[in-house]
C-alpha cells in the first residue's frame, strides 16, 4: 500500500464552505508547515482555529501570505476514516482559496488523491470490508429514501454480517468433510452425518438464493421501477404522465397518434423512484413512423415491471386478451380515465386492480399512486433489510449458489467427500470475493474504486 500522504477537495467547489481532506503518516507534520499552529502534538478528535499561510512567500506585508481563516479537525490513527493520521481543513468555498491550500499542501509533501483512494485506504487498513466500501459510493449516489436506506444498511455491515454467517456454516461443512478425509483409512469412522449435511446445505442454498433474487429489486430501486403507460390513441396517456409529473412533459392533443415515441421521466412515490414511460397509442395504422412508435410500445411493456392500461370505454374481449397475453408476469393496473364525463365506470376486468381517474382535472391521481406503489411490492425496508444492488455481488452470489447446488446434488448421489469438499471450497471463495475476505487482485480493487469521487 502507498505510504504517500494524500490530499483532496471533499466538497463541491463554489459553495460557502469547502473541506479539504488529508491522510497519511505525514498529514499533521505537512499541515503544520502551512498552519499557524503546530498540530504534530494535537489530541485526537479535536478542532483547531487558525490561519492557512504561505510561509515561503517573499512578500513583506504581514497579510500578503495569509490564505484563509480556517478550522482544522484532527483524527489520529487508527481512529480515523482511513485508519491513518488524518485531518480536514474547513475553508471558505472560493475556488481560488481551495486551490491555493491544495497547492501549498502539495508543495510541502502531499500528492493529490486518486478517485476513491481515501475509502480504498480505509478498506486496506481494515476499517471496512469491500461491501461497506462500495456502500459509501451508493450512499453518495442515493436519490431517494429507499436507496439511501439500502446503502446505509450495507454501510452498517448488515450484508457483511449475513455473509459471515453463511461462510461460518460453509466452513463447518468443509471442516467435517475434510476431517473425514483425513481419517479415510478408518472405514468405521464417520465425522459427517450426510443427512445433516444435506439439510444444512439446503438451508445455505435458501439464504444465498434469497439474496441473489433481491438483486432484481435492488436494481429497480437504484434505476427507478419501470412503469409503462399504454392504451389506445387519445385515451389520455400523455395527460396522465403530465398529471403524475405535475409538469407539461408530454404533448397533449386531440389528434390521434400524437405520441410517436416513448417519453420517460421519473417521480418519487413514498420514497421510491418510479420511471414512467409514455408510449405511442396502440391502433391499426398505415403510418410508418407511428408503426415504429407502436413497436416501441410493445418493447416498453416487455421492460416494465408495472403496466398502466389506460381506457376511457369498455374494452373489447379481443383487446383484453391481447393485453393480458403481452403483460403476462407483469403487474397490470387498469386505469379508467375521463371518469368525470361518464357515470358508467364499470369494467369487465374484475380480477384486476381498477382505478378511476380524470387525468385532465387531477382526480384520482393519489389513488393511482397508491396502487402503483402497492403493485411494486416493495418490502417494508428497515435498517436491517438486505437488498443486493451491486452486480459484482450478484455475480459472486450466483456462482456460490451454483457450487452449493452441486454439493446438494453430490450428497444426494452419495459422491465422495473429496469431490464435495472442492465445491464447498469454491463456494467459500466466491462468498469471500464479496467482502474481500480473500486476497483480491489489484485490478479488481482499481475497478471498484475508480468510480468514486476524488476526496472519498
Amino acid at each position: 500500500m502507498s505510504v504517500d500522504t494524500i490530499c483532496a477537495l471533499a466538497t463541491a467547489p463554489g459553495g460557502a464552505l469547502g473541506i479539504i481532506r488529508i491522510s497519511g503518516a505525514q498529514s499533521l507534520e505537512i499541515l503544520s508547515r502551512i498552519f499557524t499552529k503546530d498540530l504534530t502534538t494535537a489530541q485526537p478528535n479535536t478542532v483547531h482555529y487558525g490561519h492557512i499561510v504561505d510561509k515561503t512567500s517573499n512578500l513583506q506585508s504581514p497579510t500578503s501570505n495569509l490564505v484563509d481563516e480556517v478550522l482544522v479537525s484532527v483524527f489520529r490513527a487508527p481512529h480515523s476514516y482511513t485508519g491513518e493520521e488524518s485531518a480536514e481543513i474547513s475553508c471558505h468555498g472560493s475556488r481560488y482559496i481551495l486551490n491555493r491550500v491544495l497547492d501549498l499542501l502539495i508543495q510541502h509533501g502531499c500528492r493529490m488523491a486518486l478517485p476513491g483512494e481515501f475509502t480504498q485506504r480505509a478498506y486496506l487498513n481494515g476499517k471496512m470490508d469491500l461491501t461497506q466500501a462500495e456502500a459509501v459510493a451508493d450512499l453518495i449516489a442515493s436519490t431517494n429514501q429507499a436507496t439511501h436506506q439500502v446503502a446505509l444498511s450495507q454501510l452498517r455491515g448488515h450484508f457483511s454480517s449475513k455473509l459471515s454467517q453463511l461462510r461460518e456454516q460453509l466452513l463447518k461443512l468443509t471442516s467435517l468433510l475434510e476431517l473425514e478425509l483425513d481419517f479415510s483409512d478408518h472405514e468405521d469412522l464417520e465425522f459427517a452425518d450426510r443427512s445433516e449435511l444435506l439439510a444444512l446445505s439446503k438451508e445455505i442454498d435458501t439464504h444465498i438464493t434469497k439474496l441473489a433474487r433481491s438483486f432484481e429489486m435492488g436494481q429497480a430501486l437504484k434505476q427507478g421501477i419501470p412503469v409503462a403507460i399504454v392504451g389506445k390513441t387519445n385515451v389520455g396517456k400523455s395527460t396522465l404522465l403530465n398529471a403524475l409529473l405535475k409538469d407539461d412533459r408530454a404533448i397533449v392533443s386531440d389528434i390521434h397518434g400524437t405520441t410517436r415515441d416513448t417519453i420517460e421521466d421519473t417521480i418519487d412515490i413514498q420514497g421510491v423512484t418510479f420511471r414512467f414511460i409514455d408510449t405511442a397509442g396502440i391502433r391499426q395504422t398505415q403510418d410508418t413512423v407511428e408503426q415504429i412508435g407502436i413497436s416501441r410500445t410493445y418493447a416498453a411493456i416487455d421492460k416494465a415491471r408495472i403496466v398502466l392500461w389506460i381506457i376511457d370505454e369498455e374494452p373489447s374481449d379481443e383487446e383484453v386478451n391481447e393485453l393480458l397475453k403481452r403483460t403476462e408476469n407483469k403487474k397490470l393496473i387498469v386505469v379508467r380515465n375521463k371518469s368525470d364525463k361518464t357515470n358508467n365506470n364499470s369494467c369487465n376486468l374484475l380480477n384486476l386492480p381498477l382505478v378511476l381517474i380524470s387525468a385532465k382535472y387531477g382526480m384520482g391521481i393519489e389513488d393511482l399512486e397508491k396502487a402503483i406503489y402497492e403493485a411494486a411490492d416493495i418490502p417494508a425496508l428497515t435498517d436491517n433489510d438486505i437488498i443486493v444492488t451491486n452486480a459484482r455481488h450478484y455475480d459472486a452470489l450466483t456462482r456460490s449458489r451454483d457450487c452449493i447446488q452441486r454439493v446438494i446434488d453430490g450428497l444426494q448421489m452419495q459422491l465422495s467427500g473429496d469431490l464435495l469438499s472442492e465445491d464447498l471450497r469454491q463456494a467459500l471463495d466466491t462468498l469471500s470475493e464479496i467482502t474481500g475476505g480473500q486476497i483480491t487482485p489489484n485490478e479488481v480493487l482499481g475497478n471498484i474504486f475508480k468510480n468514486f469521487c476524488v476526496g472519498k
